[in-house]
């Protein structure tokens, strides 16, 4: 999965600036700018309307007691398509309209919904093999707290301690509480 960030982090501009180049030298320069800004005026009023529908269906999940799934995957896709549209590039430009389109929409979803529900099994092999302890993120991570979520209370680590409670005030006199030390 690493390899695949930093390969798409370090292929994906060298693609943008070659598709520029091109572009630019078929239509021009200053026209290859046009179309850039009008990707990002066009990206922001698609993010701005897409994103008020996202919300008011977010909100209608709510108000009718359903889980808002469908509704948070399409604000996360408004999200992802306003960033890309954002991003100067045309081929940041389409894969952003592929995210914000309406009858697009569905399919990013699925593709989405695929892409992490092979990655979740893939995880939850590699941890039912032994290599890790349950977080995607390695040991004493941070993460560890959720995934020790839905365990029931007393099935997690022993820890070994002793229990000091402190005494009411009356057993110890007008002194105050006894310190550590004369336990």
């Amino acid at each position: 999965m690493r390899f695949l960030l930093v390969l798409t982090f370090l292929v994906v501009p060298v693609l943008e600036v070659l598709v520029l180049i091109q572009v630019g030298q078929v239509i021009g320069g200053w026209t290859t700018l046009a179309l850039l800004l009008a990707g990002g005026l066009l990206g922001s009023w698609i993010v701005r309307r897409e994103g008020r529908r996202a919300w008011r269906n977010l909100q209608s999940a709510l108000q009718s007691g359903r889980m808002p799934d469908r509704e948070l995957a399409g604000g996360g896709l408004t999200l992802v398509g306003g960033t890309l549209l954002l991003i100067p590039g045309f081929l940041s430009d389409v894969l952003g309209v592929l995210c914000l389109l309406p009858f697009t929409r569905p399919v990013v979803r699925r593709l989405g919904a695929w892409f992490f529900a092979r990655r979740v099994r893939t995880i939850m092999a590699r941890n039912a093999a032994g290599a890790g302890l349950g977080s995607p993120f390695g040991d004493g991570s941070p993460f560890d707290v959720l995934r020790d979520a839905g365990r029931p209370p007393g099935s997690g680590p022993i820890l070994h301690g002793e229990v000091i409670r402190d005494e009411p005030a009356a057993s110890e006199g007008a002194a105050g509480p006894r310190s550590l030390t004369d336990r």
